[in-house]
């Protein structure tokens, strides 16, 4: 019998605490499984959620969009654009709509039955559909494309130029804030103690129908700390209204009996607009006694001491030196005095952002870097400050163009008078808050140059200076050509990278204004056909080129113009007329005033529809439709939102909205 065995088990004693730890470790992993797995399913039904709200809400935003449109183009004013807007340029550009628009039904048509022209014989096409596309093809590639791309390249080396002179003046920006470079006053240019050694200055305010802001400018230079015997003030009035006259003579004649050295004049006869009212002007016997000029447009309302600060360069400056031996002699040959542009509603709309965008960069970069190393720029018109006898050897004012003050800068410059800016000294200004005024502004000022270009280009070759008027043909003409041609179609680097780039650089100067980086490159692109559009009629003398408008000011009040009214005194405007207006019976003046009160109701202004803008839009968004089939990418998306920017310009939605 088998001996009995024993089988002995070894059991291992179990860890209390450690059993406990991992039951709830598994418990704790369970009860984490089960809470992520509610959280992700939360988080689905809040996307879910999110998704169909915003599927609920797109239609509704798209018809309300329509809405504000139709209501839009059924208030607007359609007679507000100009006959001349809807001339050949318009009738083109329709055409190439059209055309476009027909282009694109056959490449959707194509694309889907997937056609290629490499892949059939003449033979064997199908359909008239399929033979006329096979034309187009043929005749696109044989003929439109080869010209296309010899324009295409030729702009391009034009934008490139372009390109290179605003990176060229970036550079010079840079570096004259690097050296700190800027013009220096001697301390002993005048004794202050002594007037009679301050010069002789005229101050001109140039004017027509101002009546929002005519009494901040005569208060403004009123104000000027000069002392009033070296000083006198011209109203240069060209109103066609008789009650605005009435209204800045009363002005001019507060002023006047305050001790202030102003007179008002009046044309009868009111021919070359701003350049024939102030070659009216100077043509007084009594201006051969005034050694300098400072003009100033009636939105403008520079500070007291602008003169101060202005005025002396002319007698204690050598140019860009300091030096004080230097110093002391002076500079004969300075012409020109010219402040910066300060603009008190720059922040008023979108509009206006993108204005102070584009002026910050020419104040701050081309004319102070022209002003320092070629001692020449483009006299702006107003916060300048002339040497009368640069103005009189130049040739004077003008009437053959509508920009005089470039006119008169150029003629100085090739006469020999050198010209500084200053940039530290700033004259506060308006901008236009409504498209349709920065549109006629932007007109007058790029079909000026032209017209000034055509006639002084044989003064302009005998001196061998080269001035810099590169337009905007490049995305006017040519992008919109390209988008149906393949074959010409234009990089990346040209379409994207570069104006990007060139956007950054113009951005520098204010840097407040770069989240506004791609609306100030579509808006630029879009204003291309309005500036286009000017520098042709001002070439070719067309009768636009030679029109002047008036643009719209608002009178919006700054700090200078509080503080020069609030040394009035504490009567009412009227009633100051009327105690101080001699030539009529009080009782007659006061029923005139209210009279004047009672204005007949005006038409409502109302936002404008811009058929031009429109039609480019259309065109851009058909192209965009084309660029998607193609698969392009970037072309799409910049075709697609600049389709956009100009639907947003041509319904007038960019500016100032009006009830």
């Amino acid at each position: 019998m088998a001996p009995s065995t024993v089988v002995v088990t070894i059991e291992k004693p179990e860890n209390p605490s450690l059993k406990h730890n991992l039951l709830d470790s598994s418990a704790f992993l369970e009860k984490q499984k089960a809470v992520s797995t509610k959280q992700f399913t939360w988080v689905l039904l809040l996307k879910v959620n999110r998704v169909f709200a915003c599927l609920s809400w797109l239609p509704m935003a798209l018809s309300g969009m329509f809405l504000s449109l139709k209501k839009r183009i059924s208030r607007s004013d359609l007679t507000d654009e100009e006959p001349k807007t809807r001339g050949r340029l318009y009738k083109f550009i329709k055409v190439f709509l059209g055309l476009s628009i027909l282009a694109l039904v056959m490449e959707v048509v194509a694309h889907y039955k997937n056609w290629n022209l490499n892949l059939y014989q003449p033979w064997e096409v199908q359909g008239l559909v399929q033979w006329c596309y096979m034309v187009w093809l043929t005749f696109r590639v044989d003929y439109i494309a080869p010209t296309a791309i010899m324009m295409s390249n030729f702009c391009v080396v034009l934008f490139l130029i372009q390109s290179f002179d605003r990176l060229v003046l970036c550079v010079g920006c840079f570096w004259i804030k690097y050296k700190k470079i800027k013009p220096t006053i001697a301390e002993d240019a005048f004794d202050i103690e002594d007037p009679s050694s301050f010069p002789m200055v005229l101050i001109q305010i140039p004017m027509c129908n101002e009546r929002e802001v005519y009494e901040q400018a005569i208060a403004s230079a009123c104000q000027m700390d000069w002392p009033r015997d070296r000083l006198l003030i011209q109203v240069l009035d060209d109103s066609d209204d008789i009650n605005l006259q009435n209204l800045i003579k009363d002005e001019v004649s507060l002023w006047h009996q305050k001790g202030v050295n102003i007179i008002y004049r009046h044309r009868l006869i009111r021919t070359g607009y701003k350049a024939g009212n102030l070659k009216s002007a100077m043509g007084c016997d009594y201006v051969k006694d005034y050694e300098f000029v400072a003009i100033f447009d009636a939105d403008f309302t520079p500070n007291s001491d602008y003169l101060k600060l202005t005025v002396p360069h002319f007698k204690g400056l050598e140019l860009w030196t300091n030096d004080p031996e230097t110093l002391s002699q002076g500079n004969p040959e300075l012409g020109l005095v010219q402040a910066r542009w300060s603009f008190v509603n720059k922040d008023e709309n979108l509009l206006t952002r993108l204005q102070n965008i584009n002026l910050c960069f020419h104040f701050e970069v081309e004319q102070q870097v022209n002003g320092v190393f070629l001692n020449f720029f483009g006299f702006n018109g107003t916060a300048g400050v002339w040497r009368i006898k640069a103005l009189e050897e130049s040739g004077g004012w003008l009437e053959r163009t509508t920009v005089e003050d470039m006119d008169i800068a150029v003629r100085a410059h090739l006469n020999g008078w050198k010209m500084i800016f200053l940039n530290d000294v700033r004259v506060l200004c308006e901008l236009p808050e409504s498209y349709e005024t920065y549109k006629k502004q932007q007109h007058r000022w790029h079909s000026g140059p032209m017209q000034l270009f055509r006639l002084c280009l044989p003064a302009i070759l005998t001196s061998k200076l080269i001035l810099p008027f590169y337009s905007f043909t490049l995305f006017c003409i040519i992008l919109p050509l390209t988008m149906f041609l393949p074959e010409a179609e234009l990089p990346l680097w040209v379409i994207c990278y570069i104006p990007i780039f060139m956007s950054f650089l113009n951005i520098l100067p204010s840097p407040k204004s770069f989240p506004f980086l791609v609306p100030y490159l579509l808006f630029e692109n879009t204003m291309s056909v309005t500036k286009f559009n000017a520098m042709v009629s001002g070439l070719f003398q067309l009768g636009s080129s030679y029109e002047w408008v008036v643009t719209k000011k608002t009178g919006r009040s700054s700090e200078s113009d509080l503080l020069a009214y609030a040394e009035r005194e504490s009567m009412s405007a009227s009633e100051e007329k009327i105690l101080r207006r001699n030539s009529e019976s009080g009782l007659a003046l006061l029923s005139k005033l209210k009279e004047q009160e009672v204005v007949a109701p005006k038409k409502k202004k109302k936002n404008g529809i811009y058929r031009k803008e429109l039609a480019l839009a259309f065109l851009l968004l058909t192209a965009a439709a084309r660029s998607f089939l193609s698969a392009h990418g970037v072309h799409f998306y910049f075709l697609l939102f600049q389709g956009l920017s100009f639907l947003a310009v041509g319904l007038d939605l960019i500016g100032e909205q009006m009830g």
